[in-house]
């Protein structure tokens, strides 16, 4: 049986840096992984490998058995596999659930053809896309902000917008691109709860993911990545124990 993510020997260069070498790695489905090391380490390079914003030098990497070689983000996205940014990418002067709508599969009754020739029935489908909206929005905990614009959002709260609208796309494996950064407390919590619940429903996560206490309380799986190379893999434990690992990421303070 193929692997559910399969990586294999990325390379990527980005004139005479090498920010990627000979990275290979598998993801299970239905778990959380965390992918570590320190920073320059290849991680946000490999999200967008993955999904198609950059084309590697070498290697290739499979979905379900199936090469996304040379697929555009949309098609990964179509293949099943949404990401978030760091610098989050919402749209600031729009509603939380238009931010939402965005993100949802778009339908003929949207296109311009459509609302002219069938009004009626793009008027439903828009009803309908709201409705969806609305019920993503509440299973983030957003649905009291739906109509709040995006600015006007807490960071915590601009956070789980940026799950809530890959969740819209309808994707079953979710990259997460520090989710949990610059959160307090109480937001931290409500993050890893939510991620916690997603793979109950469902859903695979690979996550980059810098809090210790946020590797230990989510993931089953942990990436360590040195200079685009994995250098480990394990459990949260084994990965945290390893006093080489703690030496790199931590300067041997854990």
């Amino acid at each position: 049986m193929s692997a559910y993510l399969k990586v294999s020997g990325l390379e990527k260069r980005f004139g005479g840096l090498l920010a990627l070498q000979d990275c290979s790695f598998t993801i299970a489905e239905r778990r959380i992984t965390c992918l570590v090391g320190p920073n320059g380490a290849g991680k946000t390079t490999i999200f967008n490998v993955i999904t198609g914003f950059l084309k590697p030098d070498e290697g290739s990497v499979t979905f379900r058995g199936r090469s996304l070689d040379g697929l555009a983000p949309q098609a990964v996205v179509h293949a099943g596999i949404a990401r978030t940014f760091q610098n989050l990418r919402l749209f600031a002067d729009l509603t939380a659930l238009d931010n939402v709508m965005v993100g949802l599969p778009r339908q003929f009754a949207e296109e311009p053809l459509g609302a002219i020739f069938r009004p009626l029935h793009a008027a439903r489908t828009q009803g309908r896309r709201r409705e969806e909206a609305l019920e993503i929005l509440s299973h983030v905990g957003l649905a009291d902000r739906a109509t709040e614009r995006v600015r006007n959002l807490s960071y915590g709260e601009q956070k789980l917008l940026t799950v809530a609208r890959v969740l819209a796309t309808g994707a079953e494996l979710l990259l997460l691109d520090e989710p949990a950064s610059g959160l307090s407390a109480g937001a931290l919590d409500n993050i890893m709860a939510l991620l916690r619940r997603l793979q109950n429903e469902g859903k695979t996560l690979l996550v980059v993911e810098h809090n210790t206490r946020v590797v230990q309380q989510i993931a089953d799986d942990v990436l360590f990545l040195h200079q685009g190379h994995l250098m480990a893999q394990g459990t949260p434990q084994q990965i945290i124990a390893d006093p080489a690992l703690a030496e790199i990421y931590f300067g041997g303070a854990i």
